[in-house]
Order: structure tokens, then sequence, then C-alpha cells
């Protein structure tokens, strides 16, 4: 079926009004006062905790947003970025070779479904309560999607790409880097848009338990206030990084994957 551009702009405001229905809801809610205003605060509220947060009004009992959210967003980032990286070069010595998935297939899939918080008191333990801590955690959390993406796209390459690599006597190092990881770019590419995701979660979570300056200890510290609005405005900051970061890496993966579309 043919999309006019009058349908597709239609389709366009869909999420748009989703999200005013929402705003609409917690408006009603926050003003009919259905839960107390000192769990929920109106989008007002909310709003002018935003606006304070990022301006140079931001007094000792304020968290400043700017610098709370940049930090967030960093060691987000560093710890995606090492994630990816180890779990690119480790799943390819893997789904390289037959025997290595057999051997090591077991140990992943014991170690696949631990949480990241479970390493939490190892990691504290070696690197105490600091950033190095966050750091590692959130590597480790961030690993897997990445790493089993890779691992799964590299077994599943064409047999016939192998058949032509085996003709023209190519090295295992030359397929994996001129066919099979270009072959897998998409697995990877979808699993490193959902390791960016885990990266924030656990990145919050470890500010959270280690003290460290940024949006995971702002809304602490707001919430063992008793300061709604400032812990809304640290929510709303924490979905709007999420969401800018994955709009970000999407366009990425549009831009690489640009060859699969006719």
């Amino acid at each position: 079926m043919k999309h006019t551009p009058h349908t597709v702009w239609i389709r366009g405001l869909e999420p748009v009004a989703v999200l005013m229905a929402w705003l609409a809801l917690w408006w009603f809610a926050s003003h009919g006062e259905w839960f107390s205003r000192v769990f929920m605060p109106t989008p007002e509220a909310t709003w002018e905790s935003l606006l304070k947060g990022f301006s140079n009004e931001a007094g000792a009992d304020a968290a400043d947003l700017r610098v709370a959210s940049w930090q967030t967003f960093v060691r987000m980032l560093l710890g995606w970025g090492l994630a990816s990286l180890i779990g690119v070069a480790l799943g390819t010595l893997i789904g390289m070779s037959v025997v290595a998935r057999q051997w090591i297939a077991p140990t992943l899939e014991f170690l696949r479904p631990l949480p990241a918080s479970a390493v939490l008191p190892l990691a504290i333990s070696i690197f105490g309560l600091s950033s190095g801590m966050v750091l590692f955690v959130v590597s480790f959390g961030a690993m897997w999607p990445v790493l089993l993406a890779t691992v799964q796209g590299l077994a599943n390459v064409e047999p016939r790409l192998r058949e032509v690599a085996a003709g023209l006597q190519m090295s295992r190092t030359a397929f994996a880097w001129k066919i099979g990881l270009p072959a897998t770019l998409p697995d990877i590419l979808a699993g490193m848009r959902l390791s960016m995701t885990v990266s924030l979660i656990v990145a919050v979570v470890g500010e959270m338990i280690a003290s460290q300056a940024g949006l995971g200890q702002a809304i602490l510290l707001a919430a063992r206030s008793f300061r709604a609005s400032e812990l809304f405005a640290g929510i709303v900051l924490l979905g709007a990084l999420g969401f800018v970061s994955n709009a970000l890496l999407a366009g990425l993966e549009h831009r690489l994957l640009r060859w699969q579309r006719p």
C-alpha cells in the first residue's frame, strides 16, 4: 500500500499524541491530588526544577543538572564503548571457531543472565567505591548483548561466503575482517543499541550505590529529601538521555546499513 505524504504526516503525529496523552494524565493526577504532592509533583513544578537545575540559580540544596547529566552521559558512553570493543573482539574470537563455541557456549549461557548488580560486591572489593568500579560494572553489564550478537552473527554467516573464502584461500583473520564482520554488522549494531540502554541503567545504579556524582546520585538525594519535583526532573532527564542516545545510534545504523536497502 502506497503511503501519501498526508498519511505519513498523520502517522508522524501519533507518537506525539501518545506523549501528550501521558502528560495530560500526569497533569490530572497531580492537580486532582490522586496521590500526595510529596510523591507526585505537578508537571509545572517538574519543569521549574528542570529550569532551575540547568540555570545558575541551583543552590546548595539543588543539584546542578547540567553537570550531573554530563557526568552520567560520559560514564555511560565510556562503559558502552569499552563493552562494545570487548564484546566484538571476544565475540569474533569465539564465533570464528566451531570448537570454541562448543566449549565456551555453556559458560556464556551461565554468565549471560547474571545481572550486573550481582557483581557489584566483587567490583567494590577490587576497586572500592570509585568511578573505576562503576565503569567496570557498566562494561560488564553492557558487554553481553554485543558479545552474543557477534557470536550469533558469525555462526550464521552464509555458507556460500565461507566456500568463496575457502576457494580464495583466505586466512581466518582476512575472512573475519573482510567477510564475517561486514555480514554480521546488522547483528552487532542491534546488540550495541541494546547495550547502550543497559549501560545507562547500570551507570545510574552504580552512581547511587557508589555515591558518584551524576543523575543517579541526584535522584537518590532528591528522594531522600522528599524533593519530588527534582526527583521527577532527574527521571525526565534520564528518559531524554536514553531517547537521544538511541536515536543517534539508530541514525548511524541507518547510514551504515543503507547497502541492505533496495
